[in-house]
């Protein structure tokens, strides 16, 4: 016996045909505009490029001599000789990892003092919390300045001022952090439940009371989540505070580039890069061990 027939499906009558074709219609208008949004942006960066006279050709150049520069850089390893080749190429890794040392703290220094100073601040640069819309408003342009400056820029500021030295680096870390984790953690507080907030003013409480029973509670996690964050940030950063002076195994990396000792320049790359992936890993973990045990059950 043959299987049975699948019966035709019945013809579209004039209501689901017009449906039909307008859904083909407004599907096919949403694949042409799409299309034109990567055409305008392509015509976007292509105008970029001619109007800051962006040179294919040269970069096209250039490439063969980054990897020349990046060779040149790494020292010859040979496997029977391998512990001696690496001990030659790390030859004043002790000094090094002092210098390595020094940059931590400056960024440990700098976050902290910079993420107390936006807790503080940001209370009040909160739209739904601060005591008044002018000093919210104040304290966002506040913040903005902190954090459209770039780092460099404070370090300078602060070599000249103070000295050089780790001390310009850490103030420079923390006066940029200020800006950027204090608008961080007003849009974080903008998102607490006001119930809280609302039973401490009920019950009395001033104004810091609201913030620090009602509000601090809730935000609790980010901000533990976007400090963490910020430090690993920072890191990065003050690696490359030495270049004005601010301290740190930034200085050593400016002096033996201006050298050209071109193994001692991979030897430090390496070793801050090193660095930097173990902190990435360890502040992570950190991170969500204590966002877990802050968040509510």
């Amino acid at each position: 016996m043959g299987l049975p027939s699948r019966a035709a499906p019945p013809p579209l009558g004039p209501d689901a045909a017009a449906i039909e074709m307008r859904h083909h219609a407004a599907g096919l208008a949403g694949r042409w505009r799409g299309v034109g949004v990567v055409l305008l942006l392509l015509a976007m960066v292509l105008a970029s490029g001619w109007y800051s006279e962006v040179d294919g050709g040269k970069l096209i150049d250039g490439l063969p001599r980054i990897a020349n520069y990046v060779t040149r850089t790494l020292p010859p390893l040979r496997l029977e000789t391998l512990g001696a080749d690496l001990g030659e190429w790390y030859w004043n890794l002790g000094e090094w990892l002092v210098l390595l040392l020094d940059t931590a703290l400056i960024a440990y220094v700098g976050t902290v003092v910079g993420a107390g100073l936006a807790l503080l601040l940001s209370f009040a640069a909160s739209s739904a919390h601060s005591p008044s819309p002018a000093l919210a408003f104040a304290v966002r342009r506040v913040l903005e300045a902190a954090r459209s400056v770039p780092v460099l820029v404070f370090a300078l500021i602060f070599v000249f001022a103070f000295g050089l030295g780790p001390l310009p680096g850490a103030m420079a870390l923390a006066v940029h952090t200020m800006g950027a984790l204090g608008k961080l953690y007003a849009e974080i507080h903008e998102n607490a439940e006001t119930g809280p907030v609302d039973a401490v003013r009920a019950a009395g409480g001033s104004w810091a009371q609201q913030m620090r029973f009602g509000v601090l509670p809730q935000s609790m996690p980010g901000v533990v989540s976007y400090g963490l964050l910020r430090f690993e940030i920072n890191v990065r950063e003050a690696s490359v505070l030495g270049l004005v002076g601010a301290g740190g195994i930034g200085e050593e990396l400016y002096t033996v580039v201006r050298r050209f000792e071109y193994a001692d320049i991979s030897a430090l790359v390496l070793l801050i890069l090193a660095t930097v992936t173990l902190l990435d890993f360890v502040c992570g973990r950190l991170r969500r061990r204590i966002t877990g045990a802050l968040s509510p059950a």
